[in-house]
């Protein structure tokens, strides 16, 4: 069996994306021990990283070693008790997901919808809250199965004025899109490296505040040779946290200065974190916010000079992700495998009942070029023509062209 030898790509999905060079550096440094004091000081500079990442104070901010799941699952095994009451808005695939979780757990879990493509009105959810009075309300941020982005300031104060739990998947968003944890009162929030982090799939940052951790605190597990006899019948009257890799009172123990031993940690994949999270920072949040709307702007011109239709409520698109309604009589599939095979360009299908209707082109992190978003429009336009799609052959390029000069 030869040696490793992977094809070189130019990845326009909505995830995973490029990763940024420098990312990749780091990650052939040598390893430490976990328990070095290196690697701690490691460990410690992450979590403030994070922390500014997320625009929190909280105490806790640090990495589930898992990709984007891990951390949704941490979040809501440590929080949901049996029987709970948990409302998922859903407006796309991934709120689904959060069904799922919750159930699993032992969740009474209430949902609501809207047409994939749309989100919520947030005065319609806030109703849903008043209504159901759940412990605990979860939904999406930003909905790459449809593109969409969910406002949620007005969610989260309803939720910290009536005493609910406010669970954040920002797994699309965190380090692409505007994320205020504590400014919007989410409670957790989950984020993930492969998308704007520009970080390989394998770990999930999260943070959550005093009112999440009072909840993990609560369901901690006593060790029979340290409790007093009232500590043990209080452990009796409790709900015990389930998973435990995903129990969040033991991962506090490991990141806080106890350094209790939970699992051994992922050494590369963290400095790969740190470096993705310093990037992110050296860049400037706002300054990185401008540059994925800057590009997503050029991108969604050359599209639609070219012809074709963007798909969804424009009014709540997410920056880094654009859908494109696939054209009558176009083999969607097709058109991608050749766009791989020739060109060496990734773009993505969709799910559930956008299966087969759109492709969703994402302008990620480092996957966020002038140089990509040429090459994926040239590319497309050429495998469209290819196809017998009726195309305005060379507009696409000029318009996107015309934004690049203009700033220029």
């Amino acid at each position: 069996m030869k040696e490793l030898q992977t094809p070189s790509r130019t990845i326009m999905t909505p995830g995973p994306v490029e990763v940024d060079p420098r990312v990749l550096r780091v990650m052939s440094t040598p390893i430490l021990g976990q328990f070095d004091p290196a690697f701690t000081h490691i460990m410690n500079e992450t979590m403030t990283l994070l922390r500014s990442l997320f625009q929190t104070e909280n105490r806790w901010a640090y990495p589930i070693d898992g990709t984007s799941r891990s951390g949704l699952e941490a979040v809501l095994a440590s929080v949901i008790e049996p029987g709970d009451s948990m409302l998922v808005p859903v407006f796309g695939r991934f709120g689904h997901l959060l069904i799922e979780i919750g159930q699993r757990y032992g969740a009474e879990v209430h949902t609501m919808e809207c047409e994939w493509g749309a989100v919520f009105d947030p005065d319609d959810i806030i109703k849903e809250i008043k209504r159901v009075k759940p412990k605990i309300v979860a939904m999406v941020h930003g909905e790459t199965s449809t593109g969409r982005l969910q406002p949620l300031k007005q969610i989260g104060e309803a939720c910290r004025a009536l005493d609910m739990l406010f669970i954040v998947d920002a797994v699309a968003t965190i380090g692409g899109v505007e994320v205020k944890v504590d400014e919007w009162k989410i409670d957790a929030a989950i984020g993930g490296t492969q998308k704007c982090l520009s970080v390989p799939s394998g770990m999930s940052p999260i943070t959550y505040n005093d009112r999440v951790a009072a909840v993990v605190e609560s369901r901690k597990k006593v060790e029979k040779g340290i409790a007093t006899q009232d500590e043990l019948q209080k452990q009796i009257d409790i709900s015990p946290i389930k998973s435990n890799y995903f129990d969040l009172s033991q991962l506090q123990d490991y990141w806080s200065p106890r350094r209790l031993n939970h699992h051994t940690e992922a050494t590369t994949m963290l400095y790969a974190l740190r470096e993705g999270v310093r990037l992110v920072l050296e860049e400037g949040l706002s300054e990185r916010f401008q540059r994925h709307t800057y590009h997503e702007k050029a991108l969604m011109k050359g599209l639609e000079a070219m012809g074709l239709e963007l798909f969804g409520d424009p009014d709540c698109k997410m920056p880094v992700v654009t859908c494109i309604v696939i054209p009558s009589g176009i083999d969607g599939e097709a058109v991608r495998a050749d766009l791989l095979h020739h060109f060496g360009i990734e773009i993505a299908s969709s799910f559930g009942p956008l299966a087969g209707r759109i492709w969703r082109i994402g302008t990620m992190g480092y996957s966020c070029r002038k140089e990509n978003v040429l090459f994926v429009l040239a590319g497309l336009e050429a495998i469209l023509i290819k196809h017998g799609a009726a195309i305005h052959c060379g507009a696409g390029l000029q318009a996107a062209l015309s934004i690049y000069e203009q700033a220029e």
